[in-house]
């Protein structure tokens, strides 16, 4: 369904609902260490310096009169336990019986005040689909967008301001 963008005014083919980031907020790209012992970055996991460990996951914001949520790829932290457990359990049918890990969020969403560091729980779906982000409920504009879900209205401004880069003024970035 075309719609018009409301940052630069033209048309587009189809609403955009999912956006990602490639790496943790913590992952320098221009690390020179990247690749060397204690550092490593796939799709799905990172670690930084044999210490911090990284679970790519999905952030899942419902839309009013949809099936289909806005949703972000996003990175959180794991504690080394939660991280070897997960590893233990990526293709265990049982792994969506395993509670949820705690982590602290770990992307800054420019369209939204700092997200960096809110804490959250990582949710272990079915082998091969990756975990759920949940929120700690909060007043933090991205949390309650989250468990209250978006107008349609919303959605396309995020969609808007995720095509052209727009950012908070509260982002951090």
């Amino acid at each position: 369904m075309p719609w018009k963008c409301n940052q630069c005014g033209e048309l587009h083919e189809e609403i955009p609902d999912n956006f990602a980031f490639d790496i943790p907020y913590y992952w320098n790209t221009d690390w020179t260490g990247a690749g060397k012992e204690g550092y490593f970055l796939n799709r799905d996991y990172c670690v930084i310096n044999n210490q911090d460990n990284f679970i790519r996951a999905i952030l899942e914001i419902p839309v009013e009169g949809r099936e289909e949520p806005f949703v972000y790829g996003v990175w959180s932290t794991l504690s080394a336990n939660n991280m070897a457990r997960e590893n233990e359990m990526a293709d265990n049918p049982d792994r969506v019986n395993e509670p949820p890990y705690f982590g602290w969020f770990a992307n800054r969403i420019w369209q939204y005040p700092d997200t960096l560091n809110l804490k959250c729980n990582i949710i272990s779906q079915a082998p091969g689909l990756r975990p759920l982000v949940q929120l700690e409920p909060t007043d933090h504009p991205l949390s309650i967008d989250q468990h209250n879900g978006i107008t349609q209205d919303r959605l396309l401004e995020l969609s808007a301001q995720c095509l052209h880069s727009w950012k908070h003024p509260e982002s951090g970035v």
